[in-house]
């Protein structure tokens, strides 16, 4: 079988089945590409370009067999190959985390420029999950030492795989913590911060796959909001006296408008209209 063949194949099924998508891809032949890209060991945007290739028997049955279970049990296919994209990188991820998805990385990939002018020298990605945004810190900002810290014990022995397979040990200290409180007395000049802002509506009405990760960090309470009120409130204690907070809030950035009409926020653009990310410098937190 022709790798084109397969591919239209999968792509057919997970359509027809109405699949949800969102942890990594947004539509059914991206989905079936990923899933043949990381069995035939192809990047999954340069399946494409291999379509004539013929695919084993063996690799052609687990294809078929992964994405029999994306159908049937609906499991997000990250977690079926225990693989996350993110600014074009790799990382391992397992239900003990959220998929990575964070539109902080694109932000990243430019250094938050025009944002970050000076030195950054100690940054902190709070809420770390996966560790992926602090692995992507750490590759934007070489000279930079990254606190990453999660509340979760299981979240951060994830975090631990990927800062080994980026073998960044040396620069990437993993730290729990319930956001800032074992970090009292830690100054940055960069906070970084992808933390739980899903409302109690939306959780009622999540898509099945959602529902395989882990629900402490995608709930927020009834407005989506509990955590990034704590992190505004106690963000300016730890930030250095030109340092930034950066922080995404996905659909709850009407509430949080709502909520701090005086707080001077700034949107920054990125692929996704809706991504929201903000920035605040300490002076106005």
């Amino acid at each position: 079988m022709k790798v084109g063949d397969l591919l239209r194949e999968t792509a057919l099924r997970f359509r027809g089945a109405r699949l949800h998508f969102g942890h990594g891809t947004g539509n059914a032949r991206d989905e079936a590409s990923w899933l043949i890209g990381h069995v035939i060991g192809i990047h999954p945007g340069e399946v494409h370009l291999h379509l004539r290739h013929t695919i084993s028997a063996p690799d052609a049955r687990r294809i078929r067999r992964l994405s029999e279970r994306r159908i049937r049990e609906r499991i997000p296919l990250a977690y079926l190959l225990h693989e996350a994209w993110l600014d074009g990188r790799t990382f391992y991820v397992d239900p003990r985390v959220i998929v990575p998805r964070s539109y902080l990385s694109e932000l990243l990939r430019d250094r938050l420029r025009p944002w970050v002018c000076g030195p950054v020298r100690r940054v902190l990605d709070l809420c770390t999950g996966s560790g992926c945004l602090a692995v992507l810190a750490a590759l934007a900002f070489p000279r930079a030492q990254i606190d990453a810290s999660d509340l979760s014990v299981a979240a951060l022995n994830v975090a631990r795989l990927n800062v080994k397979r980026y073998r960044l040990q040396q620069r990437i200290r993993l730290i729990r913590s319930d956001l800032f409180c074992a970090l009292s007395e830690e100054r940055y000049d960069l906070i970084l911060t992808n933390p739980p802002y899903v409302d109690a509506r939306t959780m009622r009405r999540l898509p099945k796959e959602y529902r395989y990760e882990p629900r402490s960090a995608l709930a927020a309470g009834k407005d989506g909001l509990d955590f990034v009120r704590r992190i505004l409130d106690a963000a300016a204690a730890h930030l250095s006296p030109q340092g930034l907070l950066v922080c995404e809030v996905g659909d709850s950035r009407r509430a949080l408008e709502r909520s701090f009409p005086r707080l001077p926020f700034t949107w920054p653009e990125t692929s996704e209209p809706d991504a929201c990310v903000f920035v605040l410098d300490r002076e106005n937190l």
